[in-house]
């Protein structure tokens, strides 16, 4: 009784170690690969960066819109910003005009 009390108490530290190691495991794979580990950090940076230049674009075009709107105000208004606004919109060219027309893909 006594080999089986201790054989008893050997497997059962055995067990807890196994345990312990495999909760110490699994939270580690999770802290290096989960949702928010060590690499969804370096992908969340990347996005980070690929929509931070996105937002210097459009910030950068919304200026250049901004700035062709203020021309057709009507307390400086540009005739030639006009004209080039009333050609695209109605689709006019002038037989003096020079036209380019570029292929699209």
């Amino acid at each position: 009784m006594v080999s089986r009390t201790r054989l008893k108490s050997i497997l059962t530290g055995l067990a807890l170690y196994t345990m312990a190691a495999l909760m110490i495991g699994y939270f580690g794979v999770n802290a290096y690969t989960g949702k928010y580990g060590l690499n969804a950090r370096q992908e969340l940076d990347q996005e980070i960066i690929a929509l931070t230049s996105e937002l210097q674009r459009l910030k950068k075009e919304r200026a250049e819109g901004e700035k062709r709107v203020a021309l057709l105000r009507s307390e400086s208004l540009d005739p030639d910003m006009l004209d080039e606004r009333a050609r695209f919109q109605l689709d006019y060219a002038s037989p003096r005009d020079l036209v380019r027309i570029s292929k699209s893909n």
